[in-house]
């Protein structure tokens, strides 16, 4: 439904769509005859700007497909609501030094449509069910019709990137007489989301109105009795399904019961990722690690000392420069600088760092300087008012603690701060984070990671605990109420005796130590991995 290709693109919303795009560099980069299929959005993530008191304002950010995209001529039609719709197509490729990935991006903002249809593709994961479900038509069986008025006819396998994509088995079944093997056998399917309210599920007399005859007869066989569950008919006509990390597998087969779940935990692209200043650094220790990126793992200790901390000194003023063009509180080069950046959704516990005032104050008092960033959807009041009490507490804390809360998080911002500060802090409730790729783009950078134990950081504090701080204790607690109590204090606490007692002991020998180990852990996390994983387990047929 979305992928993060370019800053200037708004065709995302968040890390969905930054890992689509980084699997598709790692598939290009090792000649994958793959493509991929999207939607133009006209509409993606929003321009955000943040007042002097918290509140904020949103604006679309206006772009015109024609300046990063080529237009193709097909056009094909699909019947929503009981008409034609036309959609159109877009093209990008994404290439490497002998390959090339293309990349489609299906569109109904063309002559011929009314303005209605055209505005099935105005505004990403914009409007209410029924858009949602004219949407998912679009990308799932126009996408379908799409490949196969491009040329591609003979595709091994399908695979669907989340439950929005589900549709193009309805297509499938009627190309092959409605028989469900025929089906699942070539598709194959990933979840990437541990809790109910993010898999898309329709009344059966919206899903009836809106997709007519493409529903096949037995579709609540195959979708639910009660209601139309898209990962329940992704899962059930696919010959392999996966989630996104090994926690993540097993939250969903608890989900799903009866259903077989796999994992491929997720990856990023390390030539994307790096800093220059890293980037410099690893050609010249380890190079080919942008093809091979299992070198970081073997080289990282080869690293030297002070080039490591020189490279990320250079990340980090850059950083600094940016924050305090933003802040009437200048952040210091010198001071340990924490970063928490994502979307304010409340199973990430935005608020947690602010859970004891007093605490917080006892043990950062001139020593950290804390840097957030994060957009909250215009209609979400609950994710507006965290920004608000963040800025309210930063005024607060000023006297002790700078704080900061950086406007319009987008890739460029992101880099600069998985790149700048030196700890990279992620809070959410446990087993509610699927996988959470900042982090690892942390890693990749030599900044340290400070976490809940979910995701991948299980997986990545399993290998090497030496490269970062766990949040919590490894026993569960009673309920999320209990572990927000916890966790808060044991972060107080992994602050006081551990991270900032190591950022300034004996010129940080041993931080840069730690720095070499969490570059280590991208030797697994990464996408060239993950395409592995794909290529053997999900795409072979």
């Amino acid at each position: 439904m979305e992928i993060g290709l370019d800053a200037s693109m708004p065709t995302y919303a968040g890390g969905l769509g930054m890992l689509a795009a980084d699997l598709m560099r790692s598939a290009a980069d090792k000649g994958v005859a793959a493509a991929c299929v999207t939607i133009c959005w006209q509409h993606g993530y929003m321009r955000q700007h943040i007042r002097a008191d918290g509140t904020q304002s949103y604006e679309n950010v206006d772009w015109n497909p024609s300046d990063h995209l080529h237009k193709l001529e097909p056009v094909v039609s699909v019947t929503i609501e009981g008409k034609e719709v036309k959609v159109g197509v877009w093209e990008y490729r994404i290439d490497s030094a002998e390959h090339s990935v293309p990349v489609y991006f299906l569109d109904t903002n063309i002559e011929g449509n009314t303005p209605e249809d055209c505005a099935i593709t105005e505004h990403l994961y914009g409007g209410d069910g029924v858009m949602r479900l004219k949407q998912e038509v679009v990308l799932g069986i126009a996408g379908v019709r799409m490949l196969r008025a491009l040329g591609y006819e003979d595709v091994r396998t399908y695979h669907m990137n989340e439950g929005h994509a589900a549709f193009l088995t309805l297509e499938l079944l009627k190309e092959r007489e409605y028989k469900n093997e025929n089906v699942r056998s070539s598709c194959a399917f990933t979840t990437h989301t541990p809790v109910a309210a993010g898999h898309d599920v329709f009344p059966y007399d919206m899903a009836q109105r809106v997709v007519g005859d493409m529903l096949p007869w037995h579709i609540r066989d195959l979708a639910g009795q009660d209601a139309l569950n898209m990962t329940l008919l992704a899962m059930h006509l696919s010959r392999y399904t996966c989630g996104v990390s090994r926690i993540h597998g097993a939250i969903s087969r608890r989900m799903f019961p009866g259903e077989s779940i796999d994992y491929i935990t997720n990856g990023i692209h390390p030539a994307t990722w790096a800093c220059p200043e890293m980037q410099h650094l690893f050609d010249r220790v380890m190079p080919g690690w942008r093809e091979h990126p299992l070198l970081l793992e073997q080289k990282c200790r080869d690293l030297p000392p002070e080039e490591l901390w020189h490279a990320h000194q250079e990340a980090k003023s850059r950083l600094i420069a940016y924050v305090n063009q933003h802040t009437d509180r200048p952040f210091s080069q010198d001071v340990l600088t924490i970063a928490t950046a994502r979307r304010v959704v409340p199973y990430k516990r935005p608020e947690l760092l602010y859970t004891n005032l007093d605490r917080l104050r006892e043990v950062c008092g001139g020593r950290v300087q804390i840097i957030h960033a994060g957009n909250a959807h215009p209609n979400d009041p609950f994710s507006q008012e965290v920004i608000q009490r963040i800025v309210e507490r930063a005024k607060e804390l000023k006297d002790s603690v700078n704080v900061v809360y950086l406007e319009n998080y987008n890739p460029t911002l992101a880099k600069m701060l998985v790149s700048g500060t030196d700890v990279w802090l992620n809070t959410p409730t446990r087993q509610h984070e699927a996988s959470g790729t900042s982090g690892m783009k942390a890693c990749l950078n030599g900044v340290l990671n400070l976490s809940s134990l979910d995701g991948w950081w299980i997986e990545a504090f399993d290998i090497d605990p030496e490269a970062g701080w766990r949040i919590g204790p490894l026993a569960e607690a009673l309920g999320p109420e209990e572990y927000r109590k916890i966790d808060a204090e044991d972060l107080y606490t992994q602050l006081q005796y551990e991270v900032i007692h190591e950022y300034y002991y004996k010129e940080r020998k041993r931080w840069i130590r730690c720095m070499m180990r969490a570059i280590g852990l991208i030797g697994r996390f990464n996408t060239h991995r993950c395409i592995d994983e794909y290529l053997e387990k999900a795409w072979k047929r």
